[in-house]
């Protein structure tokens, strides 16, 4: 593909110095640490021991969603956080192309609570589609999906609200910056870091790194409560929420760039999601990425799989 956001020096992960001890906010028990942190930090420790698991995009389908976290042991049969002191995160796109978006949203808020409790925790994390819908771009939502939000509050003096079909504009007020389920994803980070490994939908770059996660995360989270324009970062085919670089057949060039980004962090691997794999989750670039879109949803028909990581190992449960 020969993609290549600027000139930079090809990186070789064996040449990068081994990773620093970085600033982390240490997860423990919640009952413990207090409330839940919201949004949570953008650099979480993880010890060797503590098991890691990431979910790719489930797209409105709540019942691939339970499946996933079953095959990870983490729910139980009640759909109840069942993983302990395990950290999950969902790679992000809750949203869209299925019906069940405004249910596992809620369902994701009540289990990042218990596993809060029980000294693990739940990340969802933003994808491109929930940018799209904070930005009223509605053209992947189902005729359940505008249902799911028609009972949503809006000002009927709003002329932006008023110029929707009325059948739309419940939607449309509950995803408007500062509206009560874009507010709600303000509480996700778009990227997370746990120990040694980047978990981000699209992926990130050596500049995103250099300008600072968290800086990213929290202008993100600044758009949707409705206090600032939209951020550059989460626009555009290199942006956090959109690229492929790194899921779409990465060459040469791609890895080169994905070496750069994870010196920068500094980091082992990236955790990616946004581009159905056919042949199941599957690594790149000898293993400095992992792909983990496998089309869970109904949408797609999919495999139920999910990526284990605990210390060095890294394993696809299925």
């Amino acid at each position: 593909m020969a993609r290549r956001l600027l000139a930079l020096q090809c990186f070789c992960f064996s040449c990068v110095a081994p990773i620093a001890p970085q600033p982390a906010f240490p997860v423990d028990a919640g009952k413990e640490l207090g409330p839940r942190p919201i949004p949570p930090p953008t650099f979480l420790a993880a010890d060797a021991a503590r098991r890691v698991v990431a979910i790719g995009d489930i797209h409105g389908d709540l019942g691939s969603a339970r499946d996933a976290l079953r095959l990870a042991g983490v729910i139980d049969s009640n759909n109840r956080w069942s993983g302990g002191d395990a950290l999950v995160v969902q790679v992000g796109d809750q949203l869209d192309r299925g019906d069940d978006e405004q249910e596992i949203l809620d369902w994701f808020e009540m289990l990042s609570d218990e596993a809060w409790l029980a000294g693990g925790g739940f990340y969802p994390l933003i994808g491109n589609h929930e940018t799209m819908n904070v930005r009223w771009d509605f053209r992947y939502v189902t005729a359940g999906g505008w249902r799911d939000f028609d009972t949503t509050e809006f000002d009927e003096q709003d002329p932006e609200i008023m110029n929707f079909p009325a059948e739309h504009r419940g939607r449309a007020a509950a995803f408007a910056p500062g509206g009560p389920y874009a507010s709600l994803l303000a509480g996700h980070n778009t990227v997370q870091v746990i120990g040694d490994t980047v978990f981000v939908h699209g992926g990130i770059f050596a500049h995103h790194a250099e300008r600072g996660l968290e800086r990213i995360n929290a202008e993100i989270h600044a758009w949707m409560h409705g206090n600032a324009q939209t951020p550059t970062s989460i626009r555009g085919e290199d942006s956090l929420v959109w690229s492929r670089h790194f899921s779409d057949a990465p060459d040469a060039a791609d890895c080169d760039l994905l070496s750069a980004a994870l010196a920068a962090v500094p980091a082992r691997r990236m955790v990616v999601a946004h581009t159905v794999q056919s042949a199941g989750i599957n690594e790149a670039c000898n293993g400095l990425v992992y792909r983990i879109d496998v089309g869970l949803a109904d949408y797609y028909g999919g495999s139920t799989e999910v990526l284990e990581i605990v210390g060095d190992t890294v394993r696809v449960l299925r």
